[in-house]
């Protein structure tokens, strides 16, 4: 990229910053803990919407894993998760009311946050249906995995959405609040993806499994991007552009080795497909707050209204991170 290019990206940053600085008037505190955020703390940051039922086996996730402080945006939920959330000593919530659309999806209200809150802390940004895994993280904390990102010099650490179903209909399995989401969705494609490299930002781009093949299979390039960078050592200056997708500077966004090594990587296992997942993509559609005139959700509804049934002959049961490394969807790189 030349001098005019990354000129304009620069100019595109500080366009993302400042609309997040305006973009603080949208948010009212309901509880602010932030004065108990420690030096050294793992900060999370999420937006979420009536995920109530989710909320009990995040939060314990999140908090074995080592994260010390949780900063969620409700938006305008109205199944009690602000009420749960504003309880808990270890979380700061803010709630709006305002156009999620209008937020860049959200993320104009945690960038403010982050300018806020984790500069010079590692800050995860994952949704409520979204569980990081990392090499030995059955034996490692995630302050094991920073702490050698400090160490090796890396400030960003990339992730591929890996959807997680179970074996048969979605309302067939019921889930139970505070319930382990992976004992039922337990399921993945363990193939099935493509990748490629986005010059603008220089990152990759990765899209493929149960989605593409259900609901994409005319129109694989139209997918959901799988592609995730959620662990950055963050600094006041630095913006999401998309989601977690790509990140600015664009430097950050290098989480892959350019010489045909491999950098350290992990997985985010993807909750998403639980029961009443038709329910929820018909109220999204009607809402159309989501991402291209909410055209996943389009795609979602255009069945027969019946809970999808996303698994196949070729579908692998989940183990633990050893087997993702093996199928190449995540790699412990030179940690060992």
């Amino acid at each position: 990229m030349g001098v005019l290019g990354t000129y304009r990206l620069r100019v595109r940053r500080r366009r993302f910053l400042l609309r997040a600085i305006r973009k603080r008037r949208e948010l009212r505190a309901v509880a602010k803990r932030t004065k108990t955020i420690k030096r050294n703390d793992i900060l999370l940051f999420s937006t979420l919407r009536n995920e109530r039922f989710r909320l009990p086996y995040f939060l314990k996730y999140y908090r074995d894993m080592g994260v010390q402080h949780f900063l969620f945006v409700d938006n305008n939920s109205t199944d009690g998760s602000l009420e749960y959330l504003a309880k808990q000593d270890d979380v700061s919530v803010w709630t709006t009311k305002h156009s999620y659309k209008n937020s860049r999806f959200g993320v104009d209200w945690l960038t403010w946050l982050q300018m806020r809150y984790a500069h010079d802390h590692w800050a995860l940004t994952v949704d409520v249906d979204e569980f990081l895994v990392f090499p030995f993280c059955d034996t490692r904390s995630l302050r094991a995995l920073t702490d050698w990102l400090d160490a090796s010099d890396v400030t960003s650490f990339g992730a591929m959405l890996l959807d997680m179903y179970p074996k048969g209909p979605l309302d067939h399995f019921h889930y139970t609040e505070g319930q382990n989401p992976f004992e039922i969705a337990s399921w993945f494609d363990s193939g099935n993806y493509t990748l490629s490299l986005n010059p603008m930002y220089d990152n990759l781009w990765i899209q493929g499994g149960p989605r593409a093949r259900q609901f994409f299979t005319d129109t694989p390039e139209q997918a959901p991007a799988l592609n995730k960078i959620p662990l950055v050592r963050w600094n006041r200056r630095y913006a999401y552009v998309s989601s977690t997708h790509a990140l600015l500077p664009r430097g950050l966004n290098k989480v892959y080795d350019q010489t045909g090594g491999e950098k350290a990587s992990g997985c985010l296992l993807h909750a998403k497909f639980l029961e009443g997942f038709a329910e929820k993509a018909a109220e999204e559609l009607v809402r159309k707050q989501h991402y291209a005139g909410s055209r996943e959700y389009i795609s979602y509804a255009s069945g027969d209204g019946t809970e999808p049934d996303f698994w196949c002959k070729w579908s692998e049961r989940y183990i633990n991170w050893r087997q993702l490394e093996m199928l190449g969807l995540m790699s412990k790189g030179n940690w060992a």
